[in-house]
């Protein structure tokens, strides 16, 4: 598999050719199957209210590349939406159920930003181009998130990550549950309010310059300050929630989406306003991921804002996203 990348915070895809001590690593099965039962879901729900919503990028804030724009009418259903990421320990006890092993773990690496990798020298494969912070490391998955020499205690209520979007479509079947569409979670971490930057509202601090979400601060990608009070993630119900009473829908970690991205997705439903619950669906495409991460600064990457996109392929994991998911 060849290696590249958007440019900001989101992580490489999947990549062997610059790595050949990969190709000694056996290629993952698909996604495990999990059984499709229900009741095993203990996260907090929103209920968001049937309606109408103006769907992309109205403050001119937007990556040209990622297709933000033009602005379009969408109307959407009745649904409900986990209020926080999916958890640590949510994730826990599916693999306790289930016995699943994620992608990262099959495929024995996954992607660690630089300056908190926890590894010894040799499970480091080294840097990506041309985003060098990202580094491959052997040993990297959900419970090990900086590398083998981390762990996951006392993070149990952070947000689970390197997790791919298989991960996250095998924990939904399991759950009865599915991963938001693009609509339904810009829509829901909007929280009421059409138009807006951010969750709440236009400004990125508070009036008193409090941070209001977990992005980066310094100067990236060699100093993190932490003026946000973190380095990595964040407990899931840290700040304030939205209007809709969703936690930390922009920074803290990215989130798969249902749909696959093309740039071109806004211009084509621009064409047939008002468009009623869309979905994005071409086979083999990139999956769709939201709401920006822990790494996202305004020198290279403002992807921490309600209409901004981003993607992956979906055996891609990394150790700043992660899922949330809705009622079937």
């Amino acid at each position: 598999m060849s290696y590249h990348t958007q440019p900001g915070c989101c992580a490489p895809t999947r990549w062997s050719a610059q790595h050949p001590e990969l190709h000694q690593i056996s290629p993952p099965r698909p996604a495990d199957a999990a059984p499709v039962t229900s009741g095993h879901h203990h996260i907090d729900q929103a209920v968001i209210p049937a309606g109408v919503f103006a769907m992309g990028d109205s403050r001119g804030d937007g990556n040209r590349a990622d297709g933000e724009d033009p602005v379009h009418t969408v109307q959407l259903n009745r649904f409900s939406i986990d209020t926080t990421s999916v958890t640590v320990a949510d994730f826990a006890r599916f693999v306790d159920a289930t016995g699943y092993r994620t992608e990262a773990e099959k495929y024995g690496y996954s992607a660690v930003f630089h300056l908190v990798v926890a590894a010894d020298p040799a499970d480091i494969l080294g840097p990506a181009s041309p985003v060098p912070w990202w580094l491959g490391v052997r040993g990297a998955d959900w419970h090990h998130p900086e590398g083998p020499r981390s762990d996951i205690n006392g993070r149990e209520d952070h947000p689970v990550v390197h997790v791919s979007w298989n991960d996250a479509e095998a924990y939904c079947a399991w759950a009865g549950r599915r991963l938001p569409t693009e609509a339904e979670w810009e829509y829901a971490a909007r929280g009421g309010l059409d138009a807006a930057r951010y969750p709440w509202g236009d400004d990125l601090l508070a009036p008193d310059d409090a941070w209001r979400c977990n992005i980066w601060q310094g100067t990236f990608p060699g100093r993190n300050t932490a003026e946000d009070g973190w380095i990595t993630t964040a407990p899931v119900r840290t700040y304030q929630p939205n209007g809709y009473g969703l936690w930390q829908t922009v920074g803290n970690v990215w989130e798969w989406c249902a749909d696959t991205f093309n740039p071109a997705t806004y211009s084509r439903r621009a064409r047939n306003t008002p468009v009623a619950n869309p979905i994005n669906q071409v086979q083999g495409e990139n999956r769709v991921l939201r709401g920006g991460s822990y790494l996202c600064h305004d020198s290279y990457c403002n992807r921490y804002r309600n209409a901004a996109r981003s993607s992956n392929t979906p055996d891609s994991s990394m150790g700043n996203a992660g899922f949330r998911t809705v009622n079937r």
